[in-house]
């Protein structure tokens, strides 16, 4: 061992004039012995180069470029490597033919590598078709190798190339849809078509690649053992062009072929019925506005039955804001509000101002709704839903332009009765706050000013009002029963005490009331917070419906009145009163107007 190493040692120290002078087999071949290949493979080649009659020297040259096959990358230097096993199946293949049983006696040294044990005489020997045995197998091996990197090189390539040709047909597609509400609605054959060469050419990379790690399960140790895992294209503009480097081993790969089958099955199962339903649909409609035109009825009922949910939940999953369901919307909310208006036709006349006043404020609920959808349709680009939906369009309306003149004339539509209608709620409201009487009108709200002619205290909503009538300073008290129409109606004057009840005592005058269940009999107490002489003033009406005003009496009370109740058995008042101590008082006053007697309750 130690002679060899001063041998390479003392054969490398003389390289540089080596090259200068004629390279001698013998200390060539301590190189090669000892599998110094990178330090004698110039020499090895020089040496060829000179003598062409040495098939040890082919055999180590065949070694050597073996070796050196076997370190090549078999994707980044594939030629390289090709190259690499082709001469070393040339050389190996000059070396069988060269080396015999002469150049093994002569030479025998240099073969000490097939020294074996014969087995049938038991002495050790180089044998020729142990040599030839190997050189045979080498390159077969050789052969096979090369057959094998090349499907491995062409599979990987494949792999790589169809995957990158995926990607840029789905860029395609992302450039000219760019997401994919656009991809859906805008579909057609051609979309199709595209997206189906996407899958297939993504399917062709995928059946490569399997094709490659098959090779490479047989080929062995690559030096690259990619593991594929496929990510999910969820979103049309963000997903699906970072690009593949197919040399790591943690391959991700964009799954091209699950997005567009996915895609087609949508255009194919719900894009394409969706747009038939968007036409069936607006023709119900039409139908129901010629029903409604020809019959002069109410399709309310039929709008009911017409809403598609199913539809509609179509649409929203490809697009949040579909405008064909505005334009069912809109011609719905218009066939809404014209039923409304057939619906309330015969009650539309009645005297009764409060069921007028709600027939229009739903009518213009009605109104407002349509309006609303309108102006939203109005603000919309009709010219870029009429891409989203040309089927519909084209087959609905013709063109983009007659959408757009039934928008508009929809729209001023709306604005005329919304403005009618509201003119028409407001009158009426303000109807509903008065009573009108001959000589005048009697406001039905507690919020009238102190210097108004009246001055509401009691308002039972819808039954009767009552309150002090001024003339001048001067109080009266009034009484009126409150009908439907707001018009004609029972009223009463009547006096109160004037001492005690006028303008400026307005802040420290109450009232309470009571009445039979039937509304036949009415009692209006009107009192003072401010004593006078230690007592609460106050003055009591009994009115009744048919016969007008049975009296009106004047009273004092040692508490506050807190309520009035009617025995109708009796005919009797029971007022009620107290103090903020916790203290009450019971007064009655008879059917005639007399106080009774009082009593204390705890």
């Amino acid at each position: 061992m130690i002679r060899t190493l001063l041998a390479i040692l003392c054969f490398v120290s003389l390289v540089p004039s080596a090259f200068g002078q004629k390279v001698k087999y013998k200390d060539l071949f301590v190189l090669l012995n000892a599998k110094q290949y990178d330090q004698a493979e110039p020499f090895l080649r020089k040496y060829i180069a000179e003598k062409n009659d040495n098939p040890n020297a082919y055999l180590f040259m065949g070694i050597i470029l073996q070796e050196k096959a076997a370190n090549n990358d078999v994707l980044k230097h594939t030629d390289i490597m090709v190259n690499n096993l082709d001469s070393a199946v040339y050389f190996y293949d000059l070396a069988y033919k060269g080396i015999n049983e002469k150049e093994i006696k002569r030479n025998d040294e240099y073969y000490q590598a097939y020294n074996r044990r014969d087995l049938r005489t038991g002495k050790f020997g180089i044998a020729l078709s142990d040599v030839q045995f190997d050189l045979e197998k080498r390159m077969q091996a050789l052969k096979e190798r090369k057959v094998l990197v090349r499907e491995l090189k062409t599979h990987y390539d494949n792999a790589e190339s169809l995957y990158a040709k995926a990607q840029i047909l789905f860029k395609d597609i992302q450039s000219k849809y760019k997401n994919a509400k656009t991809l859906f609605l805008r579909s057609d054959e051609n979309t199709i078509n595209d997206l189906k060469r996407i899958a297939q050419t993504f399917d062709s990379s995928m059946l490569a690649f399997k094709s490659y790690k098959d090779v490479s399960s047989a080929y062995g140790n690559s030096g690259h053992n990619q593991e594929l895992t496929l990510k999910e294209i969820s979103n049309l503009e963000n997903d699906g062009t970072t690009p593949a480097d197919f040399m790591q081993d943690k391959l991700p790969l964009w799954d091209y072929k699950r997005w567009a089958e996915n895609s087609i099955s949508g255009i194919e199962k719900e894009i394409v019925p969706m747009r038939e339903n968007l036409i069936a649909y607006d023709i119900a409609i039409n139908k129901l506005r010629e029903k409604l035109k020809k019959d002069s009825v109410s399709v309310k009922n039929d709008l009911t039955k017409l809403v598609d949910k199913i539809l509609y939940e179509q649409l929203k999953k490809y697009d949040a804001d579909p405008m064909p369901m505005d334009i069912f919307g809109m011609k719905i909310a218009e066939l809404g509000y014209l039923s409304e208006l057939i619906n309330n036709k015969p009650l539309i006349d009645s005297a009764n101002v409060k069921l007028k006043l709600d027939l229009l404020k739903k009518e213009l609920k009605e109104i407002e709704a349509l309006d609303s959808i309108s102006t939203k349709l109005e603000a919309r680009d009709i010219d870029a839903d009429a891409l989203d939906y040309s089927h519909f369009v084209k087959n609905s309306y013709g063109t983009p332009s007659v959408l757009k003149s039934l928008i508009k004339t929809t729209k001023d539509f709306a604005d005329r009765e919304e403005e009618r209608k509201e003119k028409e709620v407001k009158r009426f409201t303000e109807s509903l706050r008065w009573m009108v009487s001959e000589t005048d009108s009697i406001p039905l709200f507690m919020e009238a000013s102190d210097n108004s002619k009246f001055k509401p205290l009691v308002l039972v909503e819808d039954k009767y009002t009552a309150g002090f009538q001024f003339a001048d300073s001067t109080a009266t008290g009034y009484f009126s029963t409150i009908n439907p129409a707001r018009k004609g109606g029972i009223n009463i004057s009547f006096p109160v005490d004037k001492k005690v009840f006028n303008r400026r005592k307005l802040p420290v005058t109450k009232a309470l009331s009571a009445s039979d269940e039937n509304g036949q009999v009415f009692y209006i107490l009107f009192f003072s917070e401010e004593k006078i002489q230690e007592k609460f003033p106050a003055t009591l009406a009994k009115i009744y419906r048919t016969d007008g005003l049975a009296w009106s009496n004047n009273f004092s009370f040692d508490l506050l009145p807190v309520e009035v109740s009617f025995h109708v058995e009796s005919g009797e008042v029971a007022l009620k009163t107290s103090n903020p101590a916790g203290e009450s008082k019971m007064a009655f006053i008879d059917k005639n107007g007399k106080q009774k007697n009082t009593g204390n309750e705890k």
